[in-house]
């Protein structure tokens, strides 16, 4: 799968070549190598932030849900049973690589106890891809919402508040 990005990046977005992939992130992260997850998706984050036309992993395919964590599996599973019909609709469960970098840097650098200074700065890269999103991109409006949630809670907790 690492090889077939590579090329489709290669192939259909020369500017993004040299982009790590989305799914290396993911096999770091699935291993506990939360230290080259964090690079790679942090290195995808700051080439993607703004690009258009970025491909993304259609997760509705069992070959891929096996490889995301249980929150991403959980909003698969809750946008379907709030709505049946998506089911026939496969582009609604497609997540941009993006959006998967973005969550997998904040899981990474909330598992490795980072500064708050740093999640704040990860948060910053989500509000911004959030403005950016388009709406009917459900599943990723989720993830970054997730995600923005996610590191808000990690900072109060830093801080001091409940």
């Amino acid at each position: 799968m690492t090889e077939f990005r590579q090329l489709e990046t290669r192939d259909f977005n020369p500017v993004l070549a040299v982009a790590p992939t989305d799914f290396e992130a993911l096999f770091a992260y699935k291993r506990g190598d939360y230290r080259r997850c964090l690079q790679l998706s942090t290195d995808n984050a700051r080439l993607l932030t703004g690009v258009e036309g970025i491909s993304g992993v259609s997760v509705a395919y069992p070959e891929f849900i096996q490889l995301m964590d249980d929150n991403i599996a959980s909003l698969i599973g809750l946008t379907l049973i709030a709505d049946p019909s998506l089911a026939d609709q496969s582009w609604h469960f497609i997540l941009l690589q993006l959006s998967l970098s973005l969550y997998l840097m904040a899981q990474c650098q909330i598992k490795l106890h980072h500064s708050v200074s740093a999640l704040a700065s990860t948060l910053n890269y989500v509000i911004v891809a959030r403005e950016d999103l388009d709406e009917d991109l459900t599943l990723d409006q989720l993830l970054l919402k997730l995600t923005e949630h996610k590191i808000m809670r990690y900072v109060k907790t830093e801080l001091g508040y409940r």
